[in-house]
């Protein structure tokens, strides 16, 4: 148990330092973070979000092992997997946000995704909002790397307006600003090795993507992938993220499934919109990213109140990593 009522990931060993992190290939790292005001956000109360990375792991605790039958693989046969805990995110950040305890809280993650780092493990943070979700481990993957870095995105929103709208602190990385930030700041983020996934509607002003599509962003609307790609044809146009880099950045906005996949499209409030990814398509392109292997990844919007959205990501984590097996044991 990491805390009282909550078991680790998967029941997997839980590592309370980074000297017990040692030898590990991936670390479950927690990140609860919600960008609110007034207890709310996107129309849903605050602590429903907030208790994502709680409630995945709870919904975790119903698979007795590692094994997945429709890969035929063990996975912690061939890897080995902690879970590092939860990062020491302020209350105040929480509950009484402003730009200083949000950067506190940026900085806690930032630690936690340093150490598993430091020992050779892959984070993967189980968040909520950003900068705690997202911009806190594309900065540490980004600081270490000494080429160019790619990054994976899943997502119903850009995240590049230009500033953050909860605080309009230029120094948040927010949830409506975070990727724009990467860009800024980080200049071996190379927007060429930006694979972006499942952005669609009106939700974007056009000068935004067009100066994306100037850089030279790999951009696959859901439009295009379901008339035109088909998942398969998705999966190996991530090559783009891997040419020329030396790491991979992986970020699933789980808001990304939207009106689809294995819940009611509700439960994300004012974030829902049609046509979105299947939880079938969403745990395919995590299997092709295990085996392609990646630096990092995280979740953020994890649809509050709904088992079988927990249960995804639990699945998407596991097909991931059964990506890294097969690739360990020459079946990728």
């Amino acid at each position: 148990m990491v805390t009282p009522d909550m078991p680790s990931f998967m029941a997997l060993p839980i590592a309370r330092s980074k000297a017990e992190l040692e030898g590990a290939q991936a670390a479950i790292i927690g990140a609860p973070y919600v960008a609110n005001a007034g207890g709310m956000y996107c129309g849903v109360p605050a602590t429903d979000w907030l208790a994502g990375p709680k409630r995945v792991r709870q919904q975790s605790a119903r698979y007795p092992s590692g094994y997945v039958q429709d890969l035929d693989v063990d996975v912690f046969e061939h890897l080995k997997v902690m879970d590092f805990g939860d990062a020491a995110i302020p209350d105040d950040a929480n509950y009484r946000p402003n730009a200083e305890n949000i950067l506190q809280a940026q900085a806690a993650v930032e630690q936690k995704v340093n150490e598993a780092l430091d020992v050779g493990a892959v984070p993967i943070v189980l968040g909520q909002n950003s900068p705690c979700g997202s911009y806190a481990i594309a900065k540490p993957i980004a600081e270490r790397a000494r080429g160019n870095v790619g990054m994976i995105s899943f997502d119903t929103h850009w995240d590049s307006n230009p500033i953050d709208r909860l605080t309009k602190d230029p120094r948040i990385a927010g949830s409506s600003n975070w990727k724009a930030k990467c860009y800024e700041l980080h200049p071996n983020f190379t927007v060429r090795n930006l694979v972006e996934i499942g952005e669609r509607g009106m939700l974007e002003p056009r000068a935004r993507v067009d100066d994306y599509r100037r850089r030279g962003i790999h951009f696959y609307p859901m439009w295009r992938i379901r008339t035109e790609l088909g998942i398969e044809g998705l999966c190996r146009e991530m090559r783009h993220a891997y040419e020329g880099t030396e790491a991979v950045y992986v970020h699933y906005d789980m808001d990304v499934l939207g009106g689809a996949g294995p819940m009611p499209g509700d439960v994300l409030g004012e974030l829902v919109e049609p046509i979105g990814m299947t939880d079938f398509e969403v745990i395919r392109c995590a299997l092709e990213i295990g085996k392609r292997g990646f630096t990092g990844a995280s979740f953020i919007c994890i649809p509050p109140n709904s088992a079988a959205a927990y249960r995804v990501i639990a699945y998407v984590i596991m097909f991931m990593l059964a990506g890294m097996a097969l690739k360990k044991v020459g079946r990728a």
